[in-house]
């Protein structure tokens, strides 16, 4: 696979995916627009966030295909530093987010640098043994108020002109990022960068055997997948004012694994449905209290069952086109 082929490969599979791709994105928009006609703004901002996080984790198993049982300490690592800038430093939410985000990049070079050296079930299992050290460091050290959290986070004032406080605000602010997010990925798997993580993922020593540094590719593949985790949680602590260890708990990644393959792994748009699903059963399920993750179990299995390749993806193979 030389550089040619895969700018040629990546040219055919962009003109051949693009009309049904547009229109599920130009949905996409739609849907998250009209949202909050029918819809409380806030649960439509929270699926945003997850989606999000969900997107950024996919980026990294769907197309890179490293699976990460400890991506939680991203999202969790970005909402603190987010919380933190805002309510103790008195940073704007633009400063708030890019500290943040950047914070988990941060966070996902150091940690890449050691879990990259391994691979499959080995790869899993240092990202949850990091994640676990993150999430007892937050849980010990005096910033994040323990098990409290940080509360009564400011919104603040965008550019110091746009007050934040108001669920209206928020939400166009909200929706900006989630689009530009979803655009940014986007961009990443259709280019040629993408086109060599996908060879990785389907045959990493014939990828190797070309001359592609593909611990290089799957590091820069997992930074990525942090910022954008990091921007997700960032977004979620100044949405509900709060930052809490439940973002870094190992539970959560396992949430957003449950989130990814509900939806459609590997698919584009599957993981915005996957979260969506997941949040909407939370929301609407809540009366049912301890019995909601008894409920998610099953409806996982049957998903699982019946639904192989995910909501999306069986849509995609249905239609016999990518989403």
């Amino acid at each position: 696979m030389s550089t040619s082929s895969v700018s040629i490969a990546t040219g055919a599979g962009a003109s051949a995916g693009l009309g049904h791709q547009k229109i599920a994105f130009l949905i996409l928009i739609a849907f998250f627009a009209l949202g909050p006609v029918v819809l409380y703004p806030v649960f439509l901002m929270k699926v945003m966030c997850f989606a999000l996080f969900a997107c950024a984790f996919n980026l990294l198993i769907g197309f890179g295909g490293l699976l990460s049982f400890g991506h939680a300490m991203f999202l969790g690592t970005s909402g603190y530093a987010a919380a933190h800038a805002a309510k103790v430093w008195g940073f704007t939410p633009e400063l708030a987010l890019l500290f943040a985000t950047a914070c988990s990049a941060a966070l996902g070079w150091v940690t890449g640098l050691l879990a990259i050296r391994r691979q499959g079930i080995y790869f899993a299992m240092i990202t949850l043994a990091l994640s676990q050290m993150v999430y007892f460091f937050y849980l010990q050290t005096p910033f994040t108020g323990g098990e409290d959290g940080i509360q009564a986070v400011p919104r603040g004032k965008l550019f110091g002109l746009i007050d934040l406080s108001g669920n209206a605000a928020m939400y166009c602010v909200v929706f900006t990022i989630f689009i530009a997010a979803v655009l940014m990925i986007w961009r990443i798997v259709h280019s040629p960068f993408g086109q060599v993580l996908k060879a990785i993922r389907e045959n990493e020593p014939r990828a190797l055997s070309l001359g592609y540094d593909t611990d290089r590719y799957k590091l820069v593949a997992y930074v990525l997948s942090a910022t954008l985790a990091g921007l997700a949680g960032g977004m979620k602590s100044l949405v509900f004012q709060l930052a809490s260890l439940t973002d870094v708990h190992w539970s959560m990644s396992g949430e957003v694994v449950l989130m990814t393959l509900l939806g459609g792994l590997g698919t584009l748009f599957g993981p915005i449905v996957g979260a969506a699903i997941i949040i909407s059963m939370q929301n609407y399920l809540a009366q049912l209290g301890a019995w909601v993750t008894v409920t998610q179990g099953l409806i996982f299995v049957v998903c699982v069952m019946a639904f192989r390749r995910g909501v999306v993806g069986e849509i995609a193979n249905l239609i016999k086109k990518p989403l």
